[in-house]
């Protein structure tokens, strides 16, 4: 699936992006649009220096997302695909490519939070993952108890199916750091293969699972795709109580600027391809797939 690897790859053929003079021309590191407390009262009345340092531990949010995300779930999902026997050949070395490529955006990822954090004096807040990763195993518990090793695979095939709004719009947008749109755009492209691998896995996994199992999985699989794609609120709270915000204005901006009908239509925004890849293996239409999409805003309508 991954047949042109060695010569497409970004760990194969990419230098190193560095930070040029990307403040110094105005840009900002992370996008504006893409940032919704900016704009909040409270946030504005801190001034456009606090507005730069938000921005700039938005930007490190991400990045130690995507290392904690790679490194920690797809990483630990790829060497169970890539030891599964049962699995072709030409899959198992897929996953260890992927592996491989995931190793690398979690390398340079950090690379780009250690150059920024030395040019503009902004430090990195603590960046605390173990509540992304104990929600999506407390769904595998939940679903799959029996089945820990799939519900690992599952989590992947949910993550690399997604589409993000940040993949698709940093690269393209002319305000934000060189550097930044670089390194997001040579992501994107790794991951559009990634996509693509998992979409024709994930067939041929649904294919082979036990009947016995498959509505445990059609049920478990809404709960992934939250788990995997809801923003992580607590960063924002510490970013926006580190320029001096109240504990409660940054409850305020919270509330805010994240309502719960917007993280659900974030949710299903990035998690479209997703689902419609669950539901063209007739997933949902397995004993109470329907009921979860429903209880967790996913469901068309």
């Amino acid at each position: 699936m991954l047949d042109t690897w060695y010569e497409a790859a970004g760990v194969r053929n990419q230098i190193r992006r560095m930070l040029t003079e990307d403040r110094e021309l105005g840009l900002v590191p992370f996008p504006e649009h893409l940032t919704p407390f900016l704009d909040h009262r409270h946030v504005k009345e801190l001034g456009p220096q606090a507005r730069q340092v938000l921005l700039t531990r938005q930007l490190y949010q991400y990045m130690l997302f995507t290392v904690n995300l790679e490194t920690r779930v797809v990483n630990r999902g790829m060497l169970l695909v890539s030891e599964d026997r049962e699995a072709g050949r030409g899959i198992r070395q897929d996953a260890l490519k992927i592996y491989i490529d995931e190793g690398y955006h979690a390398l340079y990822s950090m690379d780009v939070l250690h150059q920024i954090e030395e040019s503009s004096g902004v430090t990195a807040l603590p960046y605390h993952f173990a509540p992304r990763l104990r929600r999506l195993d407390e769904v595998a518990g939940h679903f799959l108890a029996q089945q820990r090793e799939l519900a690992h695979v599952l989590q992947v095939a949910a993550f690399e199916t997604m589409v993000t709004s940040l993949l698709l719009e940093i690269p393209r947008d002319r305000g934000v750091y060189h550097l930044v749109r670089e390194v997001v755009g040579d992501h994107a492209r790794d991951e559009a293969q990634h996509h693509a691998f998992f979409v024709r896995y994930f067939r041929e996994l649904w294919t082979h699972l036990p009947t016995s199992i498959r509505p445990a999985v059609a049920r478990a699989m809404p709960h992934f795709i939250d788990a995997c794609v809801r923003p992580d609120l607590a960063p924002i709270r510490e970013s926006l109580a580190a320029v001096g915000l109240s504990a409660m204005d940054v409850e305020e901006v919270i509330a805010d600027s994240y309502p719960e009908a917007v993280l659900r239509d974030t949710v299903r925004t990035a998690g479209r391809h997703t689902l419609k890849l669950c539901e063209s293996v007739g997933a949902f239409d397995l004993p109470g797939a329907r009921d979860e999409l429903h209880r967790l805003g996913l469901a068309d309508g």
